[in-house]
């Protein structure tokens, strides 16, 4: 079932542009196989039989995978999301219905599943489905080729200019040619 929408999501729906931090979430949100994982964290899961009932296993993970994307602490993570409308977006929170999990919630979270091995073996999925997706290149090579403002040289041992390196030309055919 699909719940309501908010008067801010009505809000967000308007807007002519998405952030590049949006885009991301919703490609991720996409690829993710959200039920597998859930399922690969639920026997390590506390089963709530004593103490507070634990939060959904898939909101703690999606918030566990924003903290290492965006590199935040735990505190900053929650802060995140009731700073972001696509963190909030992404993990799933209604704020009509449900406040965001605590920092020490997600500390314990975070701790199960590095206990478990399982943030090693989450980081090493997404990577792979990122790069079989398109989303992430594993190589490549990024050129700068502004071209800046620079007084002429003469510092060679003729004390001449070299008549190759007349303003752009070399570099050009060196680069098309």
């Amino acid at each position: 079932m699909k719940e309501q929408q908010t008067f801010t999501d009505i809000e967000y729906s308007m807007r002519k542009k998405n952030t590049k931090r949006e885009e991301f979430l919703e490609i991720t949100d996409e690829i993710i196989p959200w039920d597998e994982w859930v399922s690969i964290i639920e026997p390590d899961y506390p089963s709530g039989k004593r103490g507070r009932p634990p939060m959904g296993i898939e909101k703690m993970l999606r918030m566990y995978l924003l903290q290492i994307w965006f590199n935040l602490s735990d505190p900053g993570t929650e802060d995140a999301i009731y700073d972001s409308y696509a963190m909030r977006k992404f993990v799933g929170i209604n704020f009509l219905s449900e406040g965001v999990p605590d920092e020490t919630t997600l500390c314990k979270s975070r701790h199960l599943l590095e206990q478990n091995g399982l943030n090693k073996l989450f980081f090493d999925a997404i990577n792979r489905v990122m790069v079989e997706t398109g989303h992430m290149m594993k190589g490549g090579t990024i050129v700068d080729a502004t071209i800046i403002d620079a007084p002429s040289s003469t510092k060679n041992g003729e004390k001449k200019r070299d008549p190759e390196m007349h303003q752009t030309k070399k570099e050009i055919s060196g680069a098309l040619g």
